[in-house]
């Protein structure tokens, strides 16, 4: 079963069956649609629509975990720049990196040629990397994020708080945000320690200059506290699932629309 998996996974960038999806990155404050995140879907053939668990850890044993996140840079960049050219502003698009490409000497270079193909300024792509994938090979690692927001690209750390050496991950690595892990905000409004953690960690990295994202919120009173507690922005179900190109575009629209007011609507 692995190895028919991997060569559908192979077969399936010749056949142009991945998919990505778009979830809203909102400002806490506003409302306001100020990005999105990516997240890759693979349209199989016999299984339908197959999630990035289901997939993931395959690409990643073989390798083609690297062509996998260039194909979704080249995707995101080319995509975000669509949008400016559309007018729906200057939308931040978040693309995860794997531990793998991480690692690989040529990772500005590679970024760099996808930002100039595409057009797409470097102040409007997020590279959202883990803790645990950027410990194995730390210092080349690290001169190639310094060299990444030099250029102007967003650093961004996923699912911050469930690693390990967190605080010191801060410190030694060149980072812009933090985005904290949906385990923290799911309780926060029942439970004091979560509420607690999520406290520190927006006071903290507001300290270190640090954005502050929150992921996984679902009710009003979840955003109600990250809004009291001054957390910069936020994703989740109380605002939108995942969606397609189309319907992120579709949502794009309607807002700009709803802006606009009844004067914009009726000159359509």
């Amino acid at each position: 079963m692995r190895l028919a998996l991997e060569n559908d996974l192979r077969n399936a960038f010749e056949r142009d069956e991945f998919v990505m999806y778009c979830q809203p990155i909102v400002d806490v404050r506003t409302g306001e649609v100020i990005g999105a995140e990516t997240l890759i879907r693979w349209q199989h053939p016999a299984r339908g629509l197959v999630l990035p668990n289901d997939f993931i850890p395959f690409a990643a044993d073989s390798g083609l975990i690297v062509d996998l996140d260039e194909w979704m840079l080249g995707r995101a960049c080319a995509q975000a720049e669509a949008w400016r050219d559309a007018d729906y502003g200057e939308l931040r698009i978040a693309v995860n990196v794997s531990a793998r490409t991480l690692q690989r000497e040529d990772l500005v270079d590679r970024v760099m040629r996808i930002l100039s193909t595409t057009g797409l300024p470097a102040r409007n792509l997020i590279l959202e990397i883990t803790q645990g994938s950027a410990m194995a090979n730390f210092e080349p690692i690290v001169i190639s994020l310094n060299r990444l927001r030099d250029i102007g690209v967003t650093v961004s750390v996923d699912d911050f708080g469930t690693g390990y050496s967190s605080l010191s991950y801060l410190k030694r690595f060149p980072v812009n945000a933090v985005k904290i892990d949906r385990s923290f905000v799911r309780d926060l409004t029942t439970d004091s320690n979560d509420a607690a953690i999520v406290s520190a960690i927006i006071s903290m990295a507001h300290s270190l200059d640090l954005r502050v994202i929150a992921e996984g919120v679902e009710t009003p009173e979840q955003l109600a506290f990250l809004k009291e507690k001054g957390c910069d922005e936020f994703q989740g179900y109380l605002f939108a699932r995942p969606m397609t190109i189309a319907d992120f575009t579709q949502m794009l629209t309607s807002r700009r629309r709803l802006a606009e007011g009844p004067e914009f609507v009726s000159k359509r």
